[in-house]
């Protein structure tokens, strides 16, 4: 992690004037493609909502303005980010936690150590292993509705820059399968373009498995 010298950052004038908003926070929700992605984690019969993790956070991690975190006013980039995610706390237990892990960069690997720390993970919001951090992507999972448009509840916090990444219910049209993704950014420092280049970025990446 270090700190960026807004007086000398190409992107100073933006920050600026995005962060004096109110709301400067933005979302984006697109479809992508995973036909070939979900045969993927089928044939490898590993989790596709842990597979779809790694492979958000993933790209997230290749995208300079995605790892860029407000401190007071002040602006840090992450060397890496992990995803901090929701998941149903049992099949008897309709309430969520919220679990925080590690990034792999071995997909496997990460599925695996995924699921163990959710599995031995009782409490719902364990506060204190994420205290004082932002070097996250906060993502969730709406796997009940093909959404067109999701929301997040935040405080009107100006230095809140944590990425979400949401999901909803896959569905198929034209013999492909679609995936309604959002993705919400601080627009102090994310624009519009960087999160086309996140959309691009991630269809191939999930191509490419």
């Amino acid at each position: 992690m270090k700190y960026i010298d807004i007086d000398n950052w190409k992107r100073k004038e933006h920050f600026d004037f995005f962060y004096r908003s109110d709301y400067a926070q933005y979302n984006i929700c697109a479809n992508i493609d995973i036909t070939n992605f979900l045969n993927f984690v089928r044939d490898k019969q590993i989790s596709f909502y842990y597979a779809m993790i790694h492979a958000s956070t993933y790209v997230a991690n290749e995208i300079v303005n995605f790892r860029y975190r407000i401190r007071d006013g002040k602006v840090v980039m992450h060397d890496k980010l992990n995803p901090s995610f929701t998941e149903l706390n049992g099949k008897d237990d309709d309430l969520f936690k919220l679990v925080t892990v590690d990034m792999k960069d071995d997909i496997f690997e990460f599925v695996k150590y995924a699921k163990e720390k959710s599995q031995c993970q009782r409490d719902y919001f364990p506060l204190n292993e994420t205290a004082g951090r932002d070097d996250f992507v906060y993502i969730t999972c709406i796997p009940w509705i093909s959404f067109t448009h999701i929301s997040h509840t935040f405080s009107l916090n100006k230095n809140d820059s944590v990425p979400r990444i949401s999901w909803g219910k896959y569905f198929s049209e034209n013999n492909r399968v679609l995936l309604p993704f959002s993705v919400q950014v601080n627009h102090a420092l994310v624009d519009g373009v960087h999160v086309g280049e996140y959309f691009d970025k991630l269809q191939k990446h999930i191509d490419s498995m």
